[in-house]
């Protein structure tokens, strides 16, 4: 059982909170002797597999790692532009782990603004008055869960479709959400969470959810 990340989206559609817990991506690391003998590529600022397949490694797979060292965008974490260094004879054999492209913070505030207007379409679309909206959308791989509350605010997790106790789970969020970020004094309501007690409760309830599957009676 997984719970792959948290959401939380303010009444206006703004993406204010977002944590990463577990990414269950096909990853594969192989090390290569030059020449390469895959055709990489860039597009949409991230090196992707254009053409070969080979030991798990996929057309559209993104270089994530070079040597061990992270891959952000075309850029390793130390700044070299990936293109250009696996182009260079002399920086081989090298260790290049490949898997599903990582959202961007773009892309994530993009479907946080998207999903909220989903949510507004499928109140509207109800044949009864008050709808709550969309509650869960279900896919072969994960399950959206949803809880908006009754000033606006949306707590959206992704967990896998076999996970329980999520709604538990987006109750908890709410009542850490309360006790750690609106009752801090320099939180601004409606505006990004960077409150470190709300960061390490939060954790800490995805850990106790994921390993018992629900929360008990007054927890």
């Amino acid at each position: 059982m997984a719970i792959f990340s948290v959401y939380v989206v303010n009444k206006a559609g703004g993406l204010i909170y977002q944590l990463d817990s577990y990414a269950p991506r096909a990853e594969a690391e192989k090390t290569f002797s030059y020449p390469l003998d895959l055709l990489l590529k860039l597009h949409d600022e991230r090196v992707l597999v254009a053409f070969g397949q080979r030991d798990g490694i996929r057309v559209g797979h993104a270089v994530l790692a070079i040597n061990g060292m992270d891959v952000n965008g075309k850029y390793t974490a130390d700044g070299k532009e990936v293109l250009e260094y696996l182009s260079n004879p002399t920086n081989y054999p090298v260790s290049i782990r490949f898997g599903r492209p990582r959202l961007t913070s773009n892309e994530k505030l993009m479907l946080a603004s998207m999903f909220h207007s989903l949510f507004a379409i499928g109140s509207q679309l109800s044949p009864e008055q008050g709808s709550s909206g969309i509650e869960i959308l279900e896919t072969d791989t994960f399950k959206l869960h949803c809880f908006q509350t009754l000033t606006g605010i949306k707590f959206v997790v992704l967990a896998d479709p076999r996970q329980a106790g999520i709604d538990s789970l987006l109750r908890k969020i709410y009542e850490i959400y309360s006790d750690f970020a609106l009752k801090n004094p320099f939180y601004s309501l409606e505006m990004p969470i960077r409150c470190e007690l709300f960061d390490q409760n939060l954790k800490l309830a995805l850990e106790v959810a994921e390993k018992a599957g629900t929360f008990g009676p007054g927890s």
